[in-house]
């Protein structure tokens, strides 16, 4: 879709830069599912979840109501990707025996994973399947 849209723009994929942090964490976590599923989908896929609501606006402002439609079906289609990683994240550490949010803040300094910042869309996070507890931890909110 996003090809194709910046081909009636004139423009390629390709043609503008972008960061690269989802393929270099998916290298540095690939001999470790427990980490895959914590840093890709829970911490950078799920950026998108918080960062494409402002970015559609500002597209939509700027009267590109074509790129506004295509970065709500990728918002919708982003949360299953998160949802996905959600589940398996819980399932390995419940299989090992890990409290996944302990495990969650290990791996993010063992794996140098960006520190995430708001705002954060909590209704996407949630329909992802993040727990209040965690959406709490986020948000540096102390629920103890």
């Amino acid at each position: 879709m996003l090809s194709r849209h910046l081909q009636n723009l004139g423009y390629a994929y390709g043609d503008f830069a972008a960061h690269d942090s989802m393929w270099e964490m998916a290298d540095k976590t690939k001999d470790d599912v427990l980490a895959r599923m914590a840093l890709v989908p829970r911490t950078l896929e799920a950026r998108g979840l918080d960062a494409t609501p402002a970015v559609r606006a500002k597209i939509a402002q700027a009267g590109d109501m074509a790129a506004a439609g295509i970065l709500d079906i990728i918002l919708r289609e982003e949360v299953g990707h998160v949802a996905i990683g959600n589940h398996w994240y819980n399932w390995i550490c419940d299989d090992r025996g890990l409290v996944p949010i302990a495990t969650f803040a290990m791996l993010v300094v063992k794996y140098s994973a960006p520190v995430l910042r708001g705002p954060f869309n909590l209704p996407a996070r949630r329909a992802a399947g993040f727990s209040e507890e965690e959406l709490l931890v986020l948000q540096g909110i102390n629920n103890t």
